[in-house]
């Protein structure tokens, strides 16, 4: 076994003999372990005592005053470079409930970067937008020193009924993009209408389709050729249809056809009481419209009795025209005089179909039409209002002008105001016409021996002979 070690005794770094002071004789004595400051700050904390006493002193006598609190200034050039740096790069403005774009990091209000697919500024593809805080804490900073800075009170409505602040706005993907257009496209060509191709999406097939020229350059139906079979231009759009389509439609007025694809209620000849006249809504409608003073022979004071009166009664231009339609089909002949005098001709831009049945009823109307109607008989649609006695007393006891319809007068606003021009004139009184004068009854003649006879009878035997014949 092996000895055991001895344990050497190590000599202490402290001398145990030394007279050092324990800690709790220290607190006893009032002294300290700290180590003395420097030299050189001797005595700053005595002047600095003295000098807190003297102002302290200097205060409570009166000699001086609390020092002021200064507020903190915010200088205006600050606050201006600050709005110019947080505007909104949609509206120009101090930007109101910010919002930060992903992942391009552009900044803008949140009602103006409510919808769409890239961001407004980059137009780089975006896929979220949050609430940007640490920009609107800037704002709200600088909004208490520079109160004027801020939105009006209209302007942050109309934001927040857009916008809902802190909520986050997931954006859908962007749509792929459309086929690259055709350089120099054929114009020279027919292109088939909506009907042409075969699996179109409104059920019915073209019978006569017409080649696509940027397929089928060789069978393309050239533009020289007339229009294809089968086929017809839309009075409203223009645009090529096929005349047999179940949406296609025809005017009984102009016999211009209507494909019912282009415009939805403007490529549309509708039936006749339900059309609305075109450009013809409302009554500001008919003040705008120049056409309405030359059915009154430019009499500017009958023109705004009658726009006092719609407004009181609430008449729109489409009940005006309901009543007109209704009052030509009453008459025998219908829209016969219209026709003839060829009021719906040359109305639209295209060419117009033949009108298969001239004596047939009117049942479809276009819009262009319906507006021609309702201007041919807006003045006797009046005159027929004039009489069921609606008007004021004083309009409806004004003298006829003794030259009605005819009179030169009547832009003069003295005469107009004087004088009423719109009035029924009374048809003239045909003089009888001397007639043929009606067949007598044959008297049969007598023969030669006869006559001789009566000749020698005296008269009254004469007389009564004639009557016995």
């Amino acid at each position: 076994m092996n000895e055991p070690e001895t344990i050497r005794e190590s000599t202490p770094l402290i001398d145990a003999s030394a007279n050092i002071p324990t800690s709790r004789e220290v607190f006893a004595s009032g002294t300290s372990l700290k180590r003395r400051a420097s030299s050189s700050f001797e005595g700053l904390e005595e002047d600095s005592n003295r000098k807190r006493m003297k102002e302290e002193k200097e205060i409570e006598e009166g000699i001086i005053g609390e020092p002021d609190v200064v507020p903190p200034v915010v200088s205006a050039h600050l606050a201006d470079d600050l709005a110019q740096d947080l505007q909104c790069g949609c509206c120009s403005e101090l930007v109101y409930r910010p919002v930060i774009v992903n992942p391009c990091q552009h900044f803008f209000c949140g009602s103006c970067c409510n919808g769409g697919t890239n961001c407004p500024a980059c137009r780089g593809v975006s896929t979220i937008v949050t609430p940007f805080r640490a920009v609107q804490t800037v704002i709200d900073t600088l909004l208490r020193a520079a109160p004027h800075k801020a939105r009006t009170e209209r302007e942050r409505q109309q934001a927040d009924e857009i916008y809902k602040g802190g909520n986050s706005m997931r954006i859908p993907p962007p749509r792929e993009p459309s086929p690259e257009a055709s350089v120099d496209p054929p114009s020279d060509f027919a292109r088939p209408c909506p009907h042409c191709a075969a699996g179109n999406p409104y059920g019915w097939s073209c019978p006569q389709p017409i080649p696509d020229p940027t397929i089928d350059l060789d069978g393309a139906w050239h533009l020289d050729d007339g229009v294809p079979p089968g086929h017809a231009h839309c009075g409203n759009c223009e645009n090529l249809l096929a005349t047999r389509a179940p949406t296609t439609t025809k005017c009984d007025l102009c016999q211009v056809f209507f494909c019912g694809i282009g415009i939805q209620g403007r490529c549309l000849a509708a039936p006749l009481l339900s059309q609305h006249p075109h450009a013809l809504s409302d009554v500001g409608d008919l003040i705008q419209s120049t056409d309405v003073y030359e059915c009154f022979d430019s009499n500017s004071v009958e023109v705004e009795i009658m726009f006092d009166y719609l407004t009181a009664q609430r008449i729109t231009p489409r009940h005006i025209y309901r009543e007109i339609v209704n009052y030509i089909q009453s008459q025998p002949r219908g829209f016969k005089p219209l026709m003839e005098m060829e009021l719906f001709s040359d109305i639209h831009g295209v060419t117009p179909g033949t009108d298969s049945d001239p004596d047939g009823p009117r049942n479809n109307v276009c819009r262009q039409c319906s507006a021609e109607v309702f201007l041919w008989g807006l003045r006797e649609w009046w005159v027929r209002e004039r009489q069921k006695g609606f008007l004021e007393e004083n309009i409806m006891k004004k003298t006829n002008c003794p030259d009605g319809r005819a009179c030169d007068r009547q832009i003069d606003l003295s005469h107009a105001r004087e004088f009423n021009h719109i009035f029924a004139n009374p048809e003239p009184i045909q003089p009888a016409q001397p007639g043929p004068e009606p067949p007598t009854a044959p008297v049969p003649v007598a023969n030669h021996s006869e006559l001789v006879q009566e000749k020698s009878l005296p008269p009254i035997a004469a007389e009564a002979h004639v009557l016995d014949l």
